[in-house]
């Protein structure tokens, strides 16, 4: 069995922190949880919803010898500032992830608006931890739905050989943008 992918996440406090999936995951044990970027790790991939690359197969090597994914835990409406911070003070690559619906209340079935606990957990599912991801999900109500509403996308992500492979595999489950 494959160990569990270092799950890190840079949080800006600009959210509700009722609603906050990353406080959650780090409570659980789930997450490291940064308030800085200069405590972030040096080796891994940082979520970026316009990377261009998305994660997936081509990077499993990288994350079975321990690199981190870096989730950021931000506003959608300062995602472009923080990103840029982000990736000009750290040497992250950046990667998008395959799309999934949410299950979460705020953006349920919005394909790509994922929770911080949802995007870190389609992580672990497409490097075939499973276990981690459930684990991640658990203490939220809409956890086990994220899980049921994507078990399809997600196995077809696992059987990609290559990133580029995830990418046309995301258009036999959702609508390709015009």
């Amino acid at each position: 069995m494959a160990e569990d992918v270092p799950m890190h996440i840079i949080h800006l406090d600009q959210d509700d922190p009722k609603k906050c999936t990353a406080r959650a995951m780090y409570r659980i044990g789930e997450a490291i949880l940064h308030h800085d970027v200069r405590g972030a790790p040096r080796r891994g991939f940082l979520l970026d919803p316009s990377a261009g690359i998305v994660l997936g197969p081509d990077d499993r090597t990288i994350i079975d010898r321990g690199a981190a994914i870096v989730g950021l835990d931000c506003s959608w409406k300062h995602l472009d500032t923080s990103m840029a911070s982000i990736l000009n003070n750290t040497r992250l690559e950046p990667r998008t992830l395959p799309l999934a619906l949410p299950a979460n209340p705020v953006s349920w079935g919005k394909p790509g608006r994922l929770s911080t606990a949802e995007a870190m957990a389609l992580c672990a599912a497409i490097m075939g931890r499973m276990d981690q991801a459930e684990r991640m999900l658990r203490p939220f109500r809409f956890g086990q739905e994220f899980l049921e509403l994507n078990a399809e996308p997600i196995a077809a992500y696992q059987e990609c050989s290559t990133n580029t492979e995830v990418v046309e595999t995301q258009w036999s489950f959702f609508d390709r943008p015009e």
